[in-house]
C-alpha cells in the first residue's frame, strides 16, 4: 500500500543569519511571532510595525531523510505553498511554484538531503508581473491581481495588510509501488430514488504492464472494473438512497465511499470520501418581474438564508478543524442555510466543507477573483486553469456545495467603476468568467450550476447589478443612503448587503490594550478599514438617533458603541424583513458578512475574537422559519406572515396600537393563513395605524402549523418615526439574578432594544440573546454563559452591563 510520511518536524526559518524554529503548516508571520521577533499585528497598531515582513524573501529548510526501502517511487507533496517559491533538494531545483491555491508534487525517488523552500516576496513578484503585462484597475491600492494568492492578505475594507509567505498546508512524502490513484472525480446523482456514484479515476503507474483493478463500495453496494491504461470509470448504484437536505428541510445522511486500487498481489492505494445524494439546480427563467435566481434542491424551491464568509483568520494556517466547526455551527444556530465563500479569499480546507455537509449548510463557492481587473495572459492564465481543475475535482464529493461562481464584483466593476476606458482593450478577466471557468465546470462537474459572477444579471443585455435580473449587491445603502431605502427595490436575489458595527467591548479591550476607547482614538481608527467608515456610522446614526458626543469619555464611547450595534441590527432587519416578505420574487439574502479575520469594526455578525454581536442573535429571528413583520408599503401598512416551513401556518394575530407611555389606543384580532413555503399579507386597518411620534404598533401571533396549536409566538413592531423624534419615557425596569447564569429583567415602562453586554462584566461571559423590546409589565430571562467567571455578581452589577434606547437628550 501507499505509505505516507508527514514532514512537519525539524523545519527552520532563516532570518538575518539566525535559524528560527518553524511550524509547518504555518507562515512567516506566525514563526516570527512565536520567536518574539515581531509584535502581535492584531494588537494596537502592530500591523504597521510588521509591514516589512511581506517585502522580504524567506527561506525554509529541513532535512529529508533517506527513504525506506521496498517502494519504487517517492513523491514529495506540498498541499499548499504561499505563494512564489523555488523548491530545492541539496541545491538541485525540484520546481518553481507560483500559486497559493493549488498543490505541488515532485518525484524525489532515491533522493535525500537538505530540503529548502525559498519564497520570493509576493510584492516583488506581483510588481514584476505588472511590469510585464501592464497596469490594471483595482478597487484597492495593492497589486493582488497579479498573482494567484489570497487577495485579502493585501488588506481590504475590513482586513489588515499582512502579506504572508510560507508552507501554509501539510507537506508529506508518499512512497508507492506499481501504481497509485492520481485523481478521482466523483459524479454523484440521484434519480427515482436510486443514488449513483460514478467515479472517474486517473491512475499513475510505475509499471505499465501491471494488471490493475479498481473496486468501489458505497452504502453496502460495490462494483469492480479492470484498468486499461491510466483511466477507468467505476459506477455504484445505491437503491432507495436517503436524500441529503439543507438544514431545515430534512436530514443530512452521508455515505462513505471507499475506492481501492489493486494488482494481483493485493491493494496498492485507497481513496475515501463521504458523499450525499441530492439534486441541485438554479432557476434563472424570465418572468414578469425580470429573470430569477432561485436555488432548487431535491425539487424544492427555497429562499436562501445566507451569509458571506471571509477567511476566518488573515493568517489562514492558524484555522483549525475545531474553529471551522465552531464558526459554522454559530451560523447554523442563527438560522443560516447558505454560506457564500467570497472570492477575495480561498478555496477552504476539507474541514470547512465537511462541517457544512454535516450541518446542512449549502455552499456557494466563488473562484478567487475579487474587485479588480485580472490579466488573462501568462503566467496567470495557466495557473488559473490548473487551480480551477484541481479544486473543482477536490470539492466535488461535498453535497453542501451547490454553486460555482466566477468572481466577486468584477463584471460590475468593468461596467461601473471606470475600468473600460482605462483598460483600453487590455484583458481584465472576462475570458475567465465567461469562457475558461464555465468550460472547466461543465467538463468536470456537470452536476452543479455555474454563474459568471456576483453580481451578475445573466448576460450583457442587462446591467450586471440590475436588481430585476440575477444576483444583486446592495451597497448604495450604507455607503450613501439610509437603510429605509431597502424598501425601494425587490431584487431577485440579494447576494451582498450589510451595515457596520464595532466588535464586542471585550474584543476591543484586548485589541487596544491601554488605550482610552473612543470612536476617533488612534487604535479605533486603525481597526476601522472602510473608507470613511466612522463617518458613515455617524451619518447612519444621525438619521435615527441623537448621536453621542465623539469625545474621549467612557460614557460617550459606551453610548456610541451600543447605538451602533442597534443600528446594525435595525438596518439588516429592515432589508431581510422586506425581501423575505416578497418571496418568491426575491429568492434569497446573503448578509455581508458572517465573520471577521481580526478584531475590527466591520459588517460582521461574529467579531474577530469569535464573540457574537447583537446582529448574530437578530438573525435567529430574521432567518427563522416563521417570521412576522410589519411593512410600510406605498398603499399602507401591511402585516406579513412569512412561512418557510413545510407546513401551513395559521396565525391569529393581535394588533395593538399603543402609546409610548404604555397605553393601548386601539386593538383588534386578525386571522392570517400562510401556506407552506409561502407568504400571507394583510392590510393593517387604518384605525390601527400609529399616528405621530407618540404611537407605535405591536403585532403578536400565536400560530399553529399543520393543525398543531401553540407553535410559538412571533412579534412585530412598527414605529412610524425615527427614534430621535420619539418622546420615550425614562426606562424603568427591575433586574434579578434568579439562578447562576440567569438574569431576569421586568419592565415597568416601554424598554426598547434592551441589551445585556455580559462581556463587560467578564471577557469570558456572553449572553444567549441580543436586543429585546419589552412592553410595560413584560419580562425576559437572559441566559449567561461563563457565569462562573463573573464572581457571582449582584443585580446592580449586572444592571451596569444593561443598555437600552433612552430619551433623546
Amino acid at each position: 500500500m501507499l505509505d505516507v510520511t508527514p514532514i512537519h518536524e525539524g523545519w527552520i526559518l532563516r532570518h538575518d543569519g539566525a535559524a528560527l524554529p518553524a511550524t509547518v503548516p504555518g507562515c512567516v508571520h506566525t514563526d516570527l511571532l512565536a520567536a518574539g521577533i515581531i509584535p502581535d499585528p492584531f494588537l494596537g497598531r502592530g500591523e504597521t510595525e510588521v509591514a516589512w515582513v511581506g517585502r522580504r524573501d524567506w527561506m525554509y529548510e529541513t532535512t529529508l531523510a533517506p527513504e525506506p526501502g521496498g517502494h519504487e517511487q517517492t513523491d514529495l507533496v506540498f498541499d499548499g505553498l504561499d505563494t512564489v517559491a523555488e523548491v530545492r533538494l541539496d541545491g538541485r531545483l525540484l520546481g518553481a511554484v507560483r500559486n497559493m491555491h493549488r498543490s505541488h508534487r515532485f518525484d524525489v525517488t532515491g533522493l535525500s538531503g537538505r530540503l529548502s523552500v525559498h519564497f520570493r516576496s509576493a510584492y516583488g513578484e506581483a510588481e514584476a508581473v505588472r511590469g510585464r503585462l501592464g497596469e490594471r484597475p483595482n478597487a484597492y491600492p495593492q497589486p493582488f491581481q497579479y498573482l494567484r494568492k489570497m487577495a485579502c492578505s493585501f488588506g481590504w475594507d475590513w482586513g489588515p495588510t499582512l502579506v504572508t509567505a510560507g508552507i501554509w498546508k501539510p507537506v508529506r512524502l508518499e512512497h508507492w509501488t506499481t501504481a497509485r490513484i492520481a485523481r478521482v472525480r466523483p459524479l454523484v446523482t440521484v434519480e427515482q430514488g436510486v443514488g449513483r456514484v460514478e467515479l472517474h479515476v486517473e491512475v499513475e503507474r510505475s509499471r505499465v504492464e501491471a494488471g490493475l483493478t479498481l473496486s468501489a463500495r458505497v452504502g453496502g453496494f460495490e462494483a469492480t472494473v479492470d484498468v486499461a491504461g491510466t483511466c477507468a470509470v467505476v459506477r455504484v448504484d445505491v437503491p432507495d438512497a436517503d436524500l441529503w437536505w439543507p438544514r431545515g428541510y430534512g436530514e443530512q445522511p452521508l455515505y462513505e465511499v471507499e475506492l481501492t486500487l489493486s494488482d494481483a498481489d493485493g491493494p496498492l492505494h485507497s481513496w475515501r470520501r463521504r458523499v450525499g445524494f441530492r439534486t441541485v439546480g438554479l432557476d434563472r427563467r424570465e418572468d414578469e418581474h425580470g429573470s430569477g435566481f432561485t436555488f432548487v434542491v431535491n425539487g424544492e424551491r427555497l429562499f436562501a438564508r445566507g451569509v458571506n464568509w471571509i477567511p476566518d483568520d488573515v493568517l489562514p494556517s492558524r484555522i483549525t478543524r475545531e474553529r471551522y466547526r465552531t464558526r459554522l455551527a454559530q451560523a447554523a444556530d442563527a438560522g443560516v442555510d447558505l454560506v457564500r465563500v467570497w472570492g477575495g479569499g480561498l478555496y477552504e480546507s476539507e474541514d470547512f466543507y465537511d462541517a457544512c455537509d454535516e450541518l446542512g449548510l449549502l455552499v456557494w463557492q466563488d473562484f478567487p477573483f475579487a474587485c479588480a481587473a485580472y490579466p488573462e495572459e501568462q503566467p496567470l492564465r495557466g495557473e488559473v486553469e490548473a487551480e480551477a481543475r484541481e479544486n473543482v475535482v477536490r470539492l466535488m464529493p461535498h453535497p453542501s456545495l451547490v454553486l460555482w461562481n466566477g468572481n466577486n464584483e468584477n463584471l460590475w466593476g468593468f461596467k461601473d467603476w471606470d475600468w473600460e476606458g482605462r483598460l483600453a482593450g487590455d484583458s481584465w478577466g472576462e475570458g475567465y468568467y465567461l469562457g475558461l471557468l464555465p468550460r472547466v465546470v461543465a467538463e468536470l462537474d456537470p452536476t452543479r450550476p455555474y454563474t459568471a459572477g456576483s453580481p451578475w444579471s445573466g448576460s450583457w443585455d442587462h446591467h450586471p447589478n440590475d436588481p430585476a435580473h440575477g444576483t444583486h449587491h446592495s451597497w448604495e445603502v450604507w455607503n450613501r443612503e439610509d437603510y429605509a431605502d431597502y424598501r425601494l427595490e425587490v431584487p431577485r436575489f440579494v447576494a451582498e448587503f450589510g451595515w457596520q458595527a464595532p466588535p464586542a467591548y471585550a474584543t476591543l479591550r484586548r485589541a487596544l490594550p491601554g488605550e482610552v476607547l473612543a470612536p476617533g482614538s488612534p487604535g479605533m481608527l486603525h481597526h476601522q478599514k472602510a473608507d470613511d467608515g466612522n463617518g458613515k456610522l455617524v451619518r447612519g446614526l444621525a438619521r435615527h438617533f441623537a448621536v453621542p458626543e465623539q469625545g474621549f469619555t467612557e460614557a460617550d464611547f459606551d453610548r456610541w458603541h451600543y447605538l451602533t450595534q442597534v443600528n446594525q441590527v435595525r438596518a439588516v432587519a429592515a432589508g431581510i424583513e422586506h425581501w423575505r416578505s416578497h418571496w418568491p420574487v426575491c429568492a434569497g439574502t446573503v448578509l455581508w458578512q458572517l465573520n471577521d479575520c481580526w478584531p475590527v469594526t466591520s459588517w460582521a455578525a461574529i467579531d474577530g475574537d469569535g464573540r457574537e454581536k447583537p446582529l448574530h442573535h437578530e438573525l435567529k429571528r430574521l432567518y427563522a422559519d416563521l417570521l412576522l413583520t410589519l411593512r410600510p408599503r406605498p398603499d399602507g401598512l401591511v402585516l406579513a406572515a412569512v412561512n418557510q416551513s413545510a407546513e401551513p401556518w395559521a396565525c391569529r394575530a393581535v394588533l395593538r396600537r399603543m402609546s409610548v407611555e404604555g397605553g393601548v389606543v386601539a386593538e383588534t384580532v386578525v386571522e392570517l393563513a400562510a401556506g407552506a413555503r409561502a407568504v400571507a399579507d394583510l392590510r393593517v386597518p387604518e384605525e390601527l395605524a400609529p399616528v405621530g411620534p407618540k404611537e407605535f404598533l405591536v403585532a403578536d401571533a400565536d400560530g399553529s402549523r399543520g393543525g398543531t396549536p401553540g407553535a410559538g409566538r412571533s412579534r412585530a413592531l412598527h414605529f412610524p418615526v425615527a427614534d430621535r423624534e420619539i418622546p420615550y419615557p425614562r426606562p424603568r425596569f427591575d433586574v434579578s439574578v434568579a439562578a447562576p447564569g440567569q438574569v431576569t429583567v421586568t419592565a415597568h415602562t416601554l424598554v426598547r432594544d434592551l441589551l445585556l453586554q455580559a462581556d463587560r462584566l467578564s471577557p469570558s461571559a456572553s449572553a444567549d440573546r441580543g436586543l429585546v423590546t419589552l412592553l410595560p409589565g413584560e419580562q425576559v430571562t437572559i441566559g449567561v454563559r461563563g457565569w462562573e467567571t463573573l464572581g457571582d455578581p449582584d443585580a446592580e452589577t449586572v444592571r451596569s452591563a444593561l443598555y437600552c434606547v433612552e430619551p433623546a437628550r
